[in-house]
């Protein structure tokens, strides 16, 4: 997560279920780790697919190497 992010005090309706399991995947003690860590890896994961995008077709075939 970004350092020092600054934090701002939200309320939404969550179902507590998709919490419990998003805590387990992540392996975070709280919800609201759970909802700060999602949120920026969504904006992450954005981020990588716009990269995608304008990417696209810019590789020649076999220029990666597979491992």
């Amino acid at each position: 997560m970004a350092a020092k992010a600054k934090l701002k005090r939200k309320s939404y309706f969550v179902d507590e279920r998709a919490i419990a399991r998003a805590q387990k995947a992540l392996g975070v003690k709280t919800g609201a780790e759970v909802i700060r860590l999602s949120v920026e890896r969504v904006a992450e994961m954005e981020e990588f697919w716009q990269f995608m995008k304008k990417s696209r077709r810019t590789l020649k075939p076999g220029s990666v190497e597979k491992s």
